[in-house]
């Protein structure tokens, strides 16, 4: 086995070679770095070139320089490095892309004959209906009708079905098209014929085939407008109930801008909670930054939104948003698109960075993830974000969404010292864990320096949040959009953004809490997949430290842990200060040292699991229960027993002093 290399020498050091320029290219967008940015600044002036970027926060300036220009200013030893190809506009990972452009609406519309289901075709080109599988409860009898886009399927299709279950294959001269949009209608013998239960959208399942292509039903949330559900599944809804809800924290969400719906514009008192507002991208702060993209507004949405969570109109006491009552800043990078240059980012991290004391700013979420360009003490966002950590501010990266691979976390989400979270999906269940999973598009470690990332996992699957209606992502996903008008989407974006919400709660309870106590309230309180033998279900690189809920970061989290990678760990003169605990193994395949016969070598299953459990607590009560005999080295490597006896002290003792008080 051999370690993790560095793939590039120290910044501090580090000057790039100029390459070769196109004659036709008159001015290059560079990054000049140095001793002191003014100096830089100055450097780039007298050379005749232009300064574009004030990037004091990393000593440097985003310039536009002919070559003979850059040639002239790289000379002098102010300079320390330089990056000339920063013409490239990166596009941050948002929400996972599918192969298939065919896609079924989230909602199916229950009518008194039946159902309705809205299909969308994505492609240029019309596609063809080839097979269509349909299940439902048996008391609505047999199929009597269908259509498809208004068109009458042919009746020989369907009418042998038997009740509760149809399957069509459709002849190539009978399949029916679909161009953009169609519904699709089916109608059933006995429906509304009795006065039984309502019918749900998890009664029915429905699968629609394309060729290769295939779309799928959801099972869908039950008022999902009344209800969200992540912060019941993530443990906020009991915190909400005890008036822990983020009230005087200032969360500041570099992403896209914001579409200013009065539930994010202010709190659950309706007093005005958007403190500030910053366009990074023509760097002014008394501007609207509105969000043409849709990215940041949903973002915002579950770290804030004020609207209460209802059971049939009725409130609940709790809210949609993770911290309803913070404070928000809404700082804005990307563009409609979605895409973001570097040099607006470090510029975007800087200004939280200047405005921390004066807008009280104590969490930053970073709901991108790029891919990593340079090592990550190189990387001018890295470098941002350092100081922004350094200063006080707990930093909130999404790991990405470019798994299952490893070695797929991005940029920011690849800084060590940093909270880094992958995604979980609770496969719209939020009354069982039993099938909560990480799935596969959620980005995995380790990083190319060989650090164990993402730190934890926290629910990013379907969560659903507001949405600007004219914004790129909302009119590209019309299938996404419920019919009161929330948006539901899915990625590390979202799971990273619902752990800024829980730092804001933390901070509530804890205010003087330093952004490394913060960090250890998490890692020491999550939860990992634990399988049946006492393996770990998924790997350090899935997985992190394990699965996040707010509960137990405010019951069991330690404020001092011993950090896998504190600031303050790397020494400039020892190059293997930078590298993480990460081998490569002689299959050329990442290792962690210690763990090889501790994690499970079966792919965890997609949905409910029979072996997978989350958290020493349900590992050890299914064993108790079953009596079952752990037969993994990892049972007693990992001391399982123990853990859950110390818990089970700890929880005891917060009951004594709560009733005491």
């Amino acid at each position: 086995m051999k370690q993790f290399k560095c793939r590039a020498f120290l910044a501090i050091c580090l000057i790039f070679s100029l390459r070769v320029v196109a004659a036709e290219q008159d001015t290059l967008q560079v990054l000049v770095q140095g001793v002191s940015y003014s100096q830089i600044a100055e450097l780039v002036k007298a050379a005749g070139g232009t300064v574009t970027h004030d990037l004091h926060i990393i000593d440097a300036v985003g310039a536009r320089l002919s070559p003979e220009q850059l040639r002239t200013v790289v000379e002098s030893p102010l300079v320390t490095r330089y990056i000339d190809d920063l013409a490239i506009t990166d596009e941050p990972a948002q929400e996972p892309e599918e192969d298939c452009k065919v896609r079924g609406h989230i909602e199916l519309d229950i009518t008194p004959s039946g159902f309705r289901w809205p299909l969308y075709n994505k492609r240029a080109a019309p596609v063809e209906l080839e097979t269509l599988e349909i299940a439902w409860p048996e008391r609505l009898g047999v199929v009597t009708a269908m259509s498809l886009g208004g068109e009458k399927l042919p009746a020989e299709r369907y009418r042998d079905s038997v009740a509760g279950a149809l399957k069509i294959e459709f002849p190539e001269a009978q399949r029916p098209r679909i161009v953009t949009i169609a519904d699709l209608d089916v109608s059933f013998s006995a429906a509304g014929s009795e006065a039984s239960s309502p019918l749900r959208q998890r009664d029915f399942s429905m699968k629609a085939g394309f060729g290769e292509c295939f779309t799928d039903l959801v099972p869908g949330y039950e008022r999902n407008h009344e209800d969200f559900y992540y912060t019941r599944v993530a443990g906020i809804e009991a915190l909400h109930r005890q008036g822990i809800t983020g009230k005087g924290i200032t969360v500041a969400v570099v992403d896209s801008g914001l579409w200013e719906h009065e539930a994010l514009r202010t709190d659950t008192h309706g007093e005005n909670r958007l403190i500030a507002r910053y366009d990074a991208i023509v760097n002014r702060s008394d501007v609207a930054v509105l969000d043409e993209s849709g990215h940041g507004t949903h973002i915002s949405s579950i770290i804030v939104n004020s609207d209460p969570t209802t059971q049939n109109g009725l409130r609940t006491g709790t809210y949609k948003g993770v911290a309803p009552d913070a404070s928000l800043v809404a700082v804005k990078v990307l563009d409609r698109e979605g895409l973001a240059h570097v040099l607006e980012i470090v510029r975007a991290i800087q200004w939280v960075v200047d405005n921390r004391d004066r807008y009280a700013i104590r969490v930053l979420n970073l709901s991108f993830a790029q891919t990593p360009r340079w090592p990550f003490w190189e990387d001018p966002v890295n470098q941002a974000v350092t100081v922004a950590w350094s200063r006080g501010i707990a930093v909130v990266a999404a790991a990405g969404n470019e798994g299952p691979d490893a070695d797929t976390v991005g940029s920011p989400g690849n800084l060590p010292y940093i909270i880094t979270v992958g995604a979980v999906t609770d496969s719209w269940t939020p009354d069982t864990r039993d099938d909560d999973y990480i799935p596969d598009f959620s980005s995995r470690g380790p990083t190319p320096t060989g650090h164990v990332k993402p730190d934890v996992v926290a629910l990013g699957g379907h969560m659903t949040g507001l949405i600007y209606p004219e914004s790129a992502i909302a009119l590209q996903q019309p299938e996404d959009m419920l019919r009161t008008g929330e948006f539901v989407s899915t990625g590390s974006s979202q799971a990273s953004a619902l752990v800024s919400g829980i730092l804001a709660l933390l901070l509530q309870l804890y205010p003087e809490a330093t952004p490394e106590e913060l960090k250890c309230r998490l890692i020491t309180s999550a939860e990992p997949a634990i399988n049946l033998d006492g393996q770990l279900a998924y790997s350090p690189f899935q997985q992190g430290y394990g699965y996040v809920t707010a509960t137990r970061a405010v019951t069991l989290g330690q404020p001092a842990c011993d950090l896998p990678f504190p600031l303050g760990r790397v020494n400039p003169q020892d190059e293997s200060s930078y590298l993480g605990p990460a081998v490569v193994g002689d299959n050329g395949e990442a290792l962690l040292p210690g763990f090889e016969t501790l994690i499970s070598s079966t792919i965890s299953e997609k949905g409910l699991s029979d072996t997978r459990r989350w958290g020493v607590k349900e590992h050890i009560e299914r064993l108790q229960a079953g009596d079952r005999k752990q037969t993994s080295p990892a049972a007693d490597a990992f001391e399982w027993e123990t853990h859950y006896t110390e818990e089970k002290a700890a929880i005891s003792r917060l009951a004594g002093e709560s009733a005491d008080n």
